[in-house]
């Protein structure tokens, strides 16, 4: 690995800092080895030449697949709660999420 793609454990300390990662010296240097083989990898990518190459968001074409939207019979209500852990008829049963002073 090349020393310009090779990062510092200071370097390391200073991103984990910016992140507000607290780090011990054992996870620096992990980190510092495998963030420098993604820096290596990068370096290789760099090499390559794409100029000819126009931008894409996918390697192979795709295409949205819609149906129209169209009113039909609901579901029974029985088939709708037949899986939920539990129930008050007609309705789905959730703990509480939020407190009493919550204002909501």
């Amino acid at each position: 690995m090349s020393d310009s793609a090779r990062l510092s454990e200071d370097e390391v300390r200073h991103v984990a800092r910016l992140s507000r990662l607290a780090l011990s010296d054992d996870e620096v240097r992990q980190f510092a080895d495998q963030l420098s083989s993604v820096l290596q990898y990068m370096t290789k990518l760099n090499e390559l030449d794409v100029d000819d190459v126009e931008p894409m968001a996918h390697a192979v074409d795709i295409t949205n697949v819609l149906d129209d939207d169209e009113v039909g019979a609901p579901l029974p209500v029985d088939d709708v709660l037949a899986n939920t852990a539990d129930r008050s008829d007609p309705f789905f049963k959730v703990p509480k999420v939020l407190g009493d002073d919550s204002g909501a």
